[in-house]
């Protein structure tokens, strides 16, 4: 389908392909806890594989290339675990693993899957009530470990508990040897308050070790955060680590002196240490703010990188929940390109595929053409072989087929398959690209016919997003006398 335009993204790309990149993330959280983007409640198993397959269509025709599937909310998860119990939001009839469902489903249409955990908050605490009229008292009812802690009514696993982190760590354990996850991605990875109190008197007595209380939370979140890294690498190397941090790192100075709710200071999150310490591959920070709150702090992300993956969470719920306008946010996703940064990703697929005061309209404009996922150079940086032996042809339905075998080595690779007038084709324009994240060896759609030719391409990428140089092409005519 993608060739009855491709002479005019070559006019177009001429004009603007230096303003849309090749490489970019293109992500967005699909939030299942509550059901509010998938699964509706009360439905088949067959429907709400069918309702998940229409978003992820969607979402693919919008060019993204990440999803943030959440996995784990509140001690209960989506998929077959041997740890938490099942969440009551989707259907378990015929031993449904959504989980599963997701990664494959995303694969099919070239996209990433990573697994979304909610980490420290857990379910709502269970309230006795005593006494009459004035006199009432509510108590917690504490049928819980040791290491849980209540806070407002709902419970968290204690940061500073070894317990904790061992719980975690399992179930990332779990998650990445038994599925073909791309990523681990880490939200609520934080104290909860922004009062900055916790009760965790106890746990510091114990475990504090002459640390100050806030360097020793810090602490805390940062040795879960190592051991999950290194662990996950020892399984998978390119499983990717992420996490979403509050969107305002640490306090600037020169822009809010007296802020009060920061990722370093407030809830004790270093994600910039994290990153310059090599235990994060990308970052996610949650810029739900507009203006000085969100420019400064979208430069100081990237000042922490240490050459990590930066993309910027962006608010789009605001708009229905704060009133933005479609401004507000159409101007925080062209400073990210405008200023080289990764990706965005979008809070949250609901209010997209809903086209919020017209975003997916603005996101059809903005992602134009399709677009390759930043390498992973510190992980890998060898790329792989070429696909060899490419075929081009029509079938006798009428559609192009393209096929070529994997390099030799036969790891586990995707494809990105190019089309372009000559053989001097240039990859780093995103109008060039028919499809990337292609997990097969061949692809075909129905032939366009016309008097003119294309040069077919082929690349193979590796886990790491490291690409090869393209594959010797093959030259097919579309004019209707050669057919």
């Amino acid at each position: 389908m993608r060739l009855l335009f491709i002479t005019a993204f070559f006019l177009f790309s001429i004009l603007s392909f230096a303003q849309v990149p090749s490489v970019e993330v293109r992500a967005a959280w699909l939030t299942t806890n509550w059901g509010l983007d998938w699964p509706t409640q009360g439905t088949s198993v067959s429907k709400q594989k069918e309702e998940l397959q229409k978003i992820l269509d969607q979402l693919q025709k919008e060019n993204f290339n990440l999803v943030l599937f959440q996995t784990r909310a509140q001690g209960r998860v989506f998929y077959r675990s041997k740890f938490e119990p099942l969440s009551e939001y989707f259907n378990h009839s015929d031993n449904f693993d959504p989980l599963a469902f997701a990664i494959e489903e995303c694969h099919k249409r070239g996209m990433e899957c990573h697994a979304w955990l909610i980490t420290y908050p857990m379910d709502k605490a269970k309230i006795k009530y005593t006494g009459k009229g004035k006199r009432r008292k509510s108590t917690v009812i504490n049928n819980k470990p040791n290491y849980y802690k209540e806070v407002n009514g709902t419970w968290y696993l204690d940061p500073g508990r070894p317990e904790s982190r061992e719980l975690i760590t399992s179930i990332v354990n779990e998650i990445v040897s038994n599925y073909d996850v791309d990523g681990i991605h880490f939200d609520y990875i934080r104290y909860p308050s922004n009062t900055r109190k916790f009760p965790d008197d106890d746990t510091y007595k114990k475990y504090g070790n002459g640390k100050s209380l806030y360097d020793w939370r810090r602490d805390n979140i940062t040795q879960l955060v190592t051991e999950v890294y290194d662990k996950v690498k020892a399984i998978k190397k390119w499983v990717q680590i992420s996490s979403s941090p509050l969107g305002r790192y640490r306090v600037l100075q020169d822009v809010a002196p007296n802020d009060g709710w920061t990722a370093y200071e407030t809830v004790f999150q270093d994600a910039g240490h994290w990153m310059k310490s090599g235990k994060h591959d990308l970052v996610f920070p949650m810029m739900y703010y507009r203006e000085h709150r969100f420019y400064p702090f979208v430069d100081d992300w990237v000042a922490n990188s240490n050459g990590r993956i930066v993309v910027p969470g962006l608010g789009v719920y605001q708009m229905d929940e704060q009133n933005w306008s479609l401004q507000d946010i159409i101007e925080q996703m062209k400073y990210i390109r405008d200023n080289k940064v990764s990706g965005v990703a979008y809070f949250r697929t609901g209010n997209i595929l809903n086209n919020l005061k017209g975003i997916k309209d603005s996101i059809h404009t903005y992602y134009s053409a399709p677009a390759k996922l930043p390498p992973l150079t510190w992980l890998d940086n060898e790329a792989p072989n070429s696909p060899i032996n490419l075929q081009v042809y029509k079938d006798n339905a009428g559609n192009l087929n393209i096929k070529w075998d994997a390099p030799q080595d036969n790891e586990d690779y995707t494809y990105t398959v190019y089309a372009y007038s000559s053989e001097d084709i240039d990859i780093r324009n995103p109008y060039n690209i028919l499809i990337s994240g292609l997990r097969s060896n061949s692809y075909s759609f129905p032939v366009s016919i016309g008097e003119f030719g294309y040069y077919y391409f082929v690349t193979a990428s590796d886990r790491y997003h490291n690409e090869s140089v393209v594959c010797f092409p093959a030259y097919f005519s579309h004019s209707e006398n050669e057919q």
